[in-house]
């Protein structure tokens, strides 16, 4: 067994946070000489500790009502500020554009499926939804996207986690609902997708599908943190936070971006609704990588400039 201090892990309680913190405790036992398969190994190595956020608690409003995003990375940031634990495992679409000072994203490992799922026990897809069905949702650009395919569909709130959702489902609170197909594929669930939406045509929220280990800038380059790493994740992602960060993206924003790597370019489609989806603002561009000296930098700046053309173009019809 290896003899350096535990690595302490900070994660929420839902059953999806905890499978995915549990896939990169393994990883992080294993890089600090553990057994990756020996439960009892990886608990004394990099032990899981289980932090409650507001966004948790909070369940029967919308989160841009109760403030924004932060709210289900707020408390696990204390106690990495403040030294109880030393990593943070989030889904990086939760995160917002700003981080508090002293912390940073130090790693994101390769990414899953990052599409939306529709799940429906009435319809294969959005399009054969009867008219006037309603849509579970408590994501305001998946309200806003396909609003703008359907603007017939009678949007409600359905808010909590994926097992919370799925039940609403089946009692008939909604005749469909979206979800993000990465946590459905981690928790098992893969049979209840109807179908995938394309990405391009109705790009997810920044970052969905990957993993975010959060640290102290201080231990950003430890090396079992840049084994972590997923290289091409890390450039995808950062051309889609780099939008999320000129739009001010949050809860607040009905935006979606998704960057994805052809041929040595990296293509990037960036857009923003109007909340009742009736006006889309929409740019797309690429940039090649291969002469690049910086390529993550880059790649943020791509987005960042889409973001802003979006912005300009969409003006105070995206204000909130």
């Amino acid at each position: 067994m290896p003899t350096q201090p535990p690595v302490r892990i900070g994660a929420r309680g839902s059953k999806l946070s905890l499978a995915q913190a549990g896939q990169v405790q393994r990883r992080i036992a294993g890089l600090l000489g553990a057994d990756p398969k020996d439960a009892a190994q990886v608990e004394a190595v990099a032990p899981l500790i289980v932090i409650t956020t507001t966004g948790d608690r909070v369940q029967d409003r919308r989160l841009l009502e109760i403030g924004g995003k932060g709210l289900f990375t707020k408390e696990i940031e204390e106690a990495l500020l403040e030294g109880r634990i030393d990593c943070a495992i989030h889904s990086l679409k939760d995160m917002p554009a700003a981080l508090p000072d002293g912390l940073c994203i130090a790693a994101i490992p390769e990414r899953e499926d990052p599409r939306d799922a529709f799940v429906s026990l009435k319809a294969e897809r959005l399009e054969d939804l009867a008219q006037g069905a309603r849509l579970g949702t408590a994501s305001l650009r998946r309200q806003a996207q396909c609003l703008s395919r359907r603007p017939d569909l009678a949007v409600s709130m359905l808010r909590g986690n994926v097992d919370t959702r799925l039940a609403k489902l089946a009692a008939g609170e909604a005749d469909a609902i979206l979800l993000a197909y990465a946590g459905l594929k981690r928790l098992g669930l893969e049979r209840h997708v109807r179908s995938l939406l394309d990405p391009v045509e109705a790009p997810p929220a920044p970052g969905q599908g990957a993993l975010a280990i959060e640290t102290r800038i201080v231990d950003r380059d430890l090396p079992w943190v840049e084994a972590l790493r997923h290289e091409p994740t890390m450039l995808t992602v950062a051309a889609e936070r780099g939008a999320l960060e000129a739009l001010e993206g949050s809860c607040r924003t009905a935006m979606g971006a998704h960057a994805r790597l052809v041929d040595g370019s990296l293509k990037l489609v960036v857009e923003a609704l109007t909340d009742d989806g009736q006006a889309r603002f929409r740019h797309e561009g690429e940039t090649e990588l291969s002469q690049l000296a910086d390529p993550r930098a880059s790649a943020h700046d791509l987005g960042f400039s889409l973001g802003l053309a979006v912005r300009e173009a969409a003006g105070d019809a995206i204000a909130h």
